[in-house]
């Protein structure tokens, strides 16, 4: 089972996704993670737009919370991230689904969208992982 108040505890010490960013884990199951960001004027760049970084620490922010759920210790070995629309609403919703699971190597889709349900960007991570 996993324990959701742990990891968001252990995940507080990620100042710079939760705290800068503003980024929440709202739901941790065994085959789906789903982080939500309320979007204000600081997440934009010149053009209005939500800044491509954000986006992706959305994206790299809520793989970390998949790949560690069952206190392994991961860390990123690659992610690619296609940007595909503009968020028109107010959030961004990040779900983690796994792509397959191995013993040292974790492979996820992270889809991004708005709560309006608009497709912002689509990444695919892995990590490398070991017992903590």
């Amino acid at each position: 089972m996993i324990d959701k108040e742990a990891l968001v505890a252990y995940f507080s010490n990620d100042k710079f996704a939760t705290e800068v960013v503003g980024i929440m884990v709202e739901r941790v199951e065994e085959d789906l993670v789903i982080c939500r960001l309320a979007l204000n004027d600081s997440h934009r760049n010149a053009q209005g737009a939500v800044m491509g970084g954000v986006t992706f620490t959305l994206g790299d922010f809520a793989f970390a919370v998949f790949a560690n759920r069952h206190e392994i210790s991961t860390v990123s070995l690659s992610a690619s991230i296609s940007y595909l629309g503009v968020a028109k609403g107010g959030e961004l919703i990040a779900t983690v689904t796994p792509i397959k699971e191995g013993r040292s190597v974790k492979t996820a889709e992270v889809a991004i969208r708005d709560e309006l349900g608009n497709a912002v960007a689509h990444m695919v991570m892995n990590g490398f992982c070991q017992k903590r």
